[in-house]
């Protein structure tokens, strides 16, 4: 693609961002009840798929196929003009879409990557307690019954559960095998019987997070996916969802909306002035610009090359290890000049991001961002070991 059909289809998409983007939607959706923060999704997610631009990462055939560098076009612009997050179908376009992809068979594929257009929700069920960042150490064990697995054990940080249609599962079928052997990978029908889903609620008074526990859960054969007992190397194309273009749109977001709104904050007349005019404050706002300008960059770079076939190893993990720690700083610095305030402000919208402008709320959801996908601290030991070729950690049996 030239650089000239690249302006052109900038220019499409700042038209259509214009006029569909609702201006109004921080305010519909501050406060909101979950049926109508599910009902705002769910028809945002339509108004993008009318466009051409709800699943551009899929393939062609499933009514994706748009080439990288449009997609990052598209990212960037989403963001330019704060258009609300599809939120409630992350796991569903992403997650899922790459696992089927990846590892399903046609059946599976042809029965759910439509049903996901039409809206078909899912979550994630792979953390537990006592297995989170060590996923492997996972308990909920599956046991062949005829045409069917048997499942018991309880899941946790299930993002959007309670919405949910459909599971990625993982759970253990061989409880002999090593750690990272015996554990198999399905697609659990939240409807089945057995399955009760309780929200956890946050500091931020929201229930983002939810617990689902599974009791003689009865899941048919063909919703395996993958071999019997090789689900972690399945798992391993569902956590790759999470790397590339996801994190090239929340870098943007970050750069756009997020810091926008810390500017327009330090640029506000207080009681003692304004902030920005304290020269201490302008050197640190003018340090997280810059770091936020190299995020960026790296994420493009990132993208590009994983598009060409010479990503490095450790490329993911150094993006969410800078993305997530970048976020907390952000955040922290908007909490401090936004003063007592900033606490005041008790409520954020739905259908966004880390980056609403509730500068303690946006603090405290930004320390979600250091845990999910590999904490920090994997993040450091995958870079440790794979980028730099230092000694790897004594594995687990």
């Amino acid at each position: 693609m030239t650089g000239r059909d690249l302006a052109e289809f900038r220019a499409e998409v700042r038209n259509w961002c214009r006029a569909h983007v609702p201006a109004d939607w921080r305010h519909r959706q501050t406060g909101v009840p979950d049926t109508e923060f599910v009902r705002f999704q769910q028809e945002w997610f339509q108004e993008l798929r009318r466009a051409g631009y709800a699943v551009p990462h899929w393939p062609r055939e499933y009514g994706g196929g748009m080439p990288i560098p449009e997609q990052i076009v598209l990212y960037q612009e989403l963001a330019a003009h704060d258009a609300p997050r599809l939120v409630l179908a992350f796991v569903s376009v992403h997650h899922a879409a790459a696992t089927l992809l990846a590892a399903g068979t046609q059946a599976q594929r042809q029965r759910h990557l439509p049903a996901i257009l039409d809206g078909e929700l899912w979550v994630q069920g792979f953390s537990e307690p006592g297995a989170g960042s060590d996923l492997a150490a996972l308990r909920t064990s599956a046991r062949r019954d005829g045409d069917h697995y048997v499942v018991s054990g309880q899941k946790v940080w299930a993002s959007g559960a309670q919405y949910a249609d459909w599971c990625l599962l993982l759970a253990r079928t061989d409880p002999k095998a090593p750690k990272r052997h015996g554990i198999s990978y399905f697609l659990l029908d939240m409807r089945s019987p057995g399955i009760e889903v309780r929200p956890i609620r946050q500091a931020t008074g929201e229930s983002h997070f939810c617990e689902i526990f599974l009791d003689q859960v009865r899941i048919p054969a063909e919703q395996l996916i993958g071999a019997e007992n090789a689900g972690w190397k399945v798992a391993q194309q569902t956590l790759g969802a999470e790397r590339g273009l996801t994190m090239l749109e929340l870098a943007e977001r970050l750069g756009n909306a997020g810091f926008r709104w810390l500017a327009e904050w330090c640029a506000q007349p207080g009681a003692g002035g304004r902030a920005i005019d304290d020269p201490v404050v302008a050197d640190r706002l003018a340090a997280l610009e810059i770091e936020i300008t190299g995020l960026r960059g790296l994420c493009r770079d990132l993208v590009e090359r994983h598009e060409a076939g010479n990503a490095g190893p450790a490329d993911a993990s150094i993006v969410k290890l800078y993305y997530s720690e970048l976020l907390q700083r952000v955040m922290d610095f908007g909490a401090e000049v936004g003063g007592p305030a900033a606490h005041e402000v008790l409520r954020k919208p739905m259908s966004g991001g880390w980056e609403s402008g509730a500068w303690v709320l946006d603090f405290i959801g930004s320390w979600e961002w250091t845990i999910p996908g590999g904490t920090s601290e994997i993040q450091r030991t995958i870079i440790g070991e794979r980028g730099l070729g230092l000694p790897r950690e004594p594995a687990g049996t």
